[in-house]
Order: C-alpha cells, then structure tokens, then sequence
C-alpha cells in the first residue's frame, strides 16, 4: 500500500490527512500527486474558512517514502521529474490555496513533512513534535525550490542545521524561532484547532483570497509598482462594505 492523501470538506473547511501510517505517513509518489489533485480541487472554493493538513494518527509526516528510491533516484531525468513535477507540483498546489491552511502537527515531522508544513499558512503543533530533513544521511540534498521555501518558512538558521548537520529540533525551539505560531500539549491540540477556526469562520474570505495572493506576490519578489497595480480594486466589494457597516453599527458581519 503506498499510502493516500485524503480530503473530507464539512462546514465549509477542508480536512486533509495524509495517510500512510504503516509508515509514519512517508510521502509516497503517488501521494504527492494526491496532494495536488486535493488541494487543486479546493482552489477558488469560496465556501472554505480553513484548510487542515493532519497525519493519519501518532505522527504528521516522516519524511519521504525511501522504498520507492531505488526506482527512480540513479537516473538525472527520472530524478528530476520527481522533485520538479510531483514533489513540487503538490506543494505548489498547497501555496496557491485560496483558503488559509493550517498544518496541525504531531509526533515526526521530517523531510516531506518539513516542507508540507513550510507550504501551510499557520503551523499549530503538539508539544511533542519533532522537526528535522537528515537527508545527508541518505547522500543527497534538498531540492532547490523545497530548500527555497523551507529556509524562507523556518528560517536559514533552522535550515541549514537541519540539513547540514541532519539536526532533529523539538517544537519548543522551533517555536522560539519563529517557524511555529503556537504549540499545545498533544490532548489540547482538537480544542486549540477548534477555537482558531471558529474565529477563521467569522472572517471575511475576500480578506483572505486577497492576503494569500499578496503572500504569494511578495514570496516570489514581485515589484512594489506591480503589487499596487489594482491593489483597491476591492473598495466596492460587497464584504468590505459589510465589515465597515457591521463595525459601525455595532453587530456582527456577515460575510457568507
């Protein structure tokens, strides 16, 4: 079984697990092409507060799933199809999400699931996940756009500990460094989840489709004269006017 990458939408946010406990939840090729055929298939859904990326039980993701190395890794081309195409095509897909996505994070998070995390929005982790990519271990670096996006989320200090010194960080120091926003004993995990996203539920999506854009354009170094090329355009939108009026009125907004 090479694992799955599953996704259940209720209430207008989207669970996606990735499943392969047999082993930690290791990303599978296949996985990775699920993990973009999920999260395309959520791209311009306007009825989505939130999207959670979770690890089927103990654990988030322990990294890639080496059994299928042997297959493809020794050749150039077959190599480069797998990091350019599959690996990045799936978290490309998670960075254009329309939706905030949170990474819900337990037990090991390595490798793969080090650059999951990085593509994801906000990262709520348990007090007892672990963090590393000791791929020098294995005799082969990080990918250009995965290294790219893993030091620009967790930071060139994390990176380059975790991959040149195959560091395995616990989720307190990577939350002193900035690349975790909060972390909670593991039985408080559900309830924190929960109350970030009712507060994400109440908030406007336009505000949200537009801020993810922003990220984006600011992530990929896009020129200040070009980001304020209809940056108001929003100004007649229906959800900024309810914010404002809501506001002055003293009621809650509805913006769904």
């Amino acid at each position: 079984m090479s694992g799955r990458v599953l996704c259940v939408v209720s209430q207008g946010v989207a669970r996606v697990t990735i499943s392969h406990p047999a082993r930690f939840n290791a990303m599978s090729r296949a996985m990775w092409r699920d993990l973009r055929r999920v999260f395309d298939g959520l791209r311009g859904d306007a009825s989505l507060s939130a999207v959670v990326v979770e690890g089927e039980g103990a654990h988030f993701c322990a990294g890639g799933d080496i059994s299928e190395y042997p297959a493809f890794r020794f050749e150039e081309a077959s190599l480069r199809h797998f990091h350019e195409q599959e690996v990045w095509g799936g978290l490309q897909a998670v960075l254009d999400c329309d939706a905030p996505v949170i990474a819900l994070i337990r037990g090991n998070c390595m490798g793969a699931g080090v650059e999951i995390a990085s593509a994801c929005d906000i990262r709520l982790a348990a007090d007892d996940a672990r963090f590393g990519a000791p791929i020098a271990k294995l005799g082969f670096p990080m990918a250009p756009r995965e290294a790219q996006l893993v030091s620009r989320v967790m930071g060139e200090v994390t990176a380059r500990e975790m991959l040149l010194a195959a560091a395995v960080l616990p989720a307190a120091e990577l939350k002193s460094r900035g690349a975790l926003h909060q972390i909670v004993p593991a039985d408080a995990l559900p309830q924190t989840l929960d109350r970030l996203l009712g507060n994400m539920a109440s908030l406007s999506p336009l505000a949200a489709r537009l801020h993810k854009q922003l990220f984006r354009d600011l992530a990929a170094g896009t020129p200040m004269d070009q980001l304020l090329t209809g940056a108001y355009d929003y100004a007649g939108e229906r959800e900024h006017r309810e914010g404002i009026e809501a506001f002055i009125g003293k009621r809650v907004p509805v913006f769904r």
